[in-house]
């Protein structure tokens, strides 16, 4: 019998849950769509297109907050982490997680590396082609229209920061998805991931900046001396 395959622990585990949501690489159960909600969510996801359209990369800051259902989905008892990150068309992405403890997760968009530092192991994931689709983000990484991927409503419409509601139209192992869009910028401030045991993963960006020009070495990772290195199908 085939043995399943270790799970990440700590931060670095929290951050494969994300990562895989918004990547979507979990695509084989059904979810509840929501419908479309007249010109507003229409006129919205297509300034958030038209935008990221033009972005080649973003770097910034980050901070994300997971309320776990079973216990109840407090405040005072979510999983808080910080970093920094880093996204790069086509499908290029490191996210350094600070606090509470340090982790790296690397993908070149062929590979996705997740560094869990304190217990020296390091997992190595492949990323074939259409693994970004009914992804969160990958308008961020370079590929696919929210418009084709999603039903799409809207909420807060008149608010400096609009919720865009999005069910994708293939199936997901995630319930809901929602971005949080600046109303003047389109730029997405904060996105949320609600799985279907109702975890609510909530990451919001801050100091973000387009166009830097990051080098390609940073979406390369090698296993430092003594590190091992667990490749999961």
């Amino acid at each position: 019998m085939n043995a399943s395959p270790p799970r990440p622990r700590g931060v670095a585990s929290r951050a494969v849950l994300l990562l895989l949501v918004l990547l979507g690489l979990l695509t084989h159960a059904p979810v509840a769509a929501f419908a479309k909600d007249g010109a507003c969510a229409a006129d919205v996801a297509a300034r958030v297109q038209r935008r990221y359209d033009g972005v080649r990369d973003l770097r910034g800051r980050f901070e994300q907050r997971t309320e776990r259902a079973a216990l109840g989905g407090a405040p005072e008892d979510a999983l808080v982490a910080r970093g920094e990150v880093l996204f790069a068309k086509p499908g290029k992405m490191r996210w350094r997680y600070e606090a509470p403890e340090p982790s790296l997760v690397v993908s070149d968009g062929k590979t996705l590396w997740v560094f869990d530092e304190a217990a020296r192991e390091v997992q190595k994931l492949p990323l074939a082609e259409g693994y970004l689709s009914a992804a969160g983000v990958q308008f961020l990484l370079g590929d696919g229209k929210l418009i084709d991927e999603f039903r799409i409503a809207a909420r807060d419409c008149d608010a400096p920061i609009v919720t865009l509601m999005l069910a994708p139209l293939r199936p997901s192992h995630f319930e809901s998805l929602e971005l949080g869009v600046e109303a003047k910028t389109a730029a997405v401030a904060e996105t949320t991931v609600v799985d279907l045991f109702g975890n609510r993963t909530r990451v919001t960006f801050v100091d973000l900046r387009e166009n830097t020009g990051p080098g390609a070495e940073l979406f390369r990772f090698e296993a430092p001396a003594g590190v091992r290195v667990i490749e999961v199908p």
